[in-house]
């Protein structure tokens, strides 16, 4: 999400349609310092799901000389420990509904883009291809598994399927906290909304029926009718791009605080309103990619207030989950921390300072101060002019025939941060433009000076000793992690 799709910020105030969004934050805490460790979606949710950083995911170390690269790769395997299995463990019911794009499963296979999900051999692998999604989430410590896009939309295969269906998604949820309202239960909503496409007949404007598992015998009615969408947000003066995904994102919200609210559990529930990465920098470890507001919710709000600005990472969603649900937290398992101290007001931070890792990059914030380092393999540097014209070939047949833009053609153009495709593949490609320093090796900033990190202090000399210390915390956590980082850790 941008944070101008925030009523509760200063960049979104009065732009939005989004009254059960706005009331949470204004009755729980609003985390201004909320940070994810891992930019794009995949290693996000990976962090959000195990409380621990993506590098340990194994496919992000089986290759590139030792080093590992967090991309897309990080996923979940059926067999890691992870929040869910904990929270089963101690007695709660958990589920999940949406999209999920962390979580391997073995021998999903993607209908062709231009097939007919009504003919008979498509919908038997729509049927099979759900029925191994089942499975493998069941097997991750999930019990009930509704309303499931495997991928983004886009990713899923048929063309005629790759819309969004909130509806759908929001019938999985309350039919979950309907069939578990008497016990406790943990609800992972991961919505397919903001994410692209954003295109309304894609979106709010497609056919209702249209779910990545085939098309419905009839549309959901578990939120208000999609046409009052457009028409709700006249009627508020409210104008622009993508409002009405906003508003219908925010209508799912608000059926799952009804459905609470209806069985008489909203006052014994914490709600949880997070991002998977910020959008203006996604696939870099600057400001733009890295912060990313959440909201935590309680009837009743939270000894600490309504806004907190301590620096928090999305690996301690996870610690904090299990620590309210009186769990237990076995420390030796998570990378993160609880947030209940926080949140209760018994401290006023929980962590000194935050690491971030993607591709080839790995960052640290201390108080004010970031430091980020680049560190391209020797396989990567010398890759053959020939490789590289493969690659961008191939991304750039998968951008056309999704009707995107293709944004290079030189296959000698620099790489990006996060991906060894020449100039940049489609996630990363608008930031490359933005940071002056962006291919510099050291990069140190003053965030309270220069929030937009666009004057790289690391080659002046009068920062040397802040450079050094600010090598010296990377290092402390680079080494209790998997892999090795040029220079500054050797595998």
């Amino acid at each position: 999400m941008q944070r101008y799709m925030f009523n509760c910020l200063p960049e979104g105030r009065g732009k939005n349609l989004t009254p059960t969004i706005d009331r949470l934050a204004a009755e729980g805490t609003l985390l201004l310092g909320q940070h994810v460790a891992s930019p794009v979606c995949t290693p996000s949710r990976y962090n959000c799901l195990t409380g621990n950083y993506a590098s340990r995911a194994l496919e992000a170390q089986a290759r590139n000389q030792g080093q590992t690269v967090v991309t897309w790769n990080t996923h979940i395997a059926t067999h890691d420990d992870n929040l869910p299995k904990q929270l089963r463990q101690a007695g709660y019911t958990t589920g999940i509904v949406g999209k999920n794009h962390v979580l391997s499963v073995p021998g999903w296979k993607k209908i062709p883009y231009e097939a007919d999900p009504t003919q008979p051999d498509a919908r038997a692998q729509l049927k099979s291809n759900a029925a191994k999604v089942q499975a493998a989430f069941k097997q991750a410590g999930f019990d009930y598994v509704a309303s499931i896009y495997h991928n983004n939309p886009d990713g899923n295969g048929a063309k005629a399927l790759a819309v969004h269906n909130l509806d759908w998604i929001a019938q999985g949820a309350v039919d979950f906290i309907d069939q578990n309202h008497e016990r406790p239960f943990f609800l992972y909503f991961a919505s397919t909304i903001p994410h692209g496409p954003g295109q309304p007949k894609r979106a709010w404007n497609a056919d209702p029926r249209a779910t990545a598992d085939g098309f419905l015998h009839e549309a959901p009615n578990v939120l208000p009718q999609r046409p009052t969408l457009p028409k709700r947000l006249r009627e508020a003066g409210i104008k622009g791009w993508e409002k009405e995904n906003m508003l219908w994102l925010d209508d799912a919200v608000g059926a799952v605080m009804k459905k609470l609210e209806e069985h008489g559990i909203a006052d014994n529930t914490i709600v949880f309103f997070f991002n998977d990465h910020g959008q203006a920098a996604k696939g870099t470890l600057y400001q733009g990619g890295v912060t990313n507001p959440s909201i935590v919710w309680r009837k009743g709000g939270f000894p600490c207030g309504s806004v907190n600005r301590a620096l928090v990472s999305n690996i301690d969603f996870a610690p904090t989950i299990l620590d309210y649900a009186g769990a237990g937290i076995k420390r030796e398992t998570f990378d993160g921390h609880s947030l209940k101290p926080l949140l209760e007001g018994q401290t006023q931070t929980v962590r000194e300072s935050l690491y971030f890792e993607m591709g080839y990059t790995r960052a640290v914030r201390k108080g004010d101060w970031k430091y980020l380092a680049l560190r391209y393999t020797e396989q990567a540097r010398k890759m053959p002019l020939a490789k590289r014209k493969q690659i961008l070939e191939r991304v750039n047949k998968n951008l056309l025939r999704r009707s995107k833009k293709v944004h290079s053609t030189n296959p000698e153009d620099r790489f990006s941060h996060i991906s060894l495709v020449p100039g940049g593949g489609d996630a990363e490609h608008g930031s490359m433009g933005k940071y002056p320093a962006y291919y510099d090796n050291d990069q140190l900033y003053n965030l309270a000076e220069d929030p937009k990190e666009q004057r790289n202090l690391a080659r002046d000399p009068a920062y040397a000793e802040k450079l050094a210390e600010m090598k010296r915390e990377l290092r402390g956590y680079l080494a209790k992690l998997p892999g090795g980082f040029g220079d500054l850790k050797t595998p």
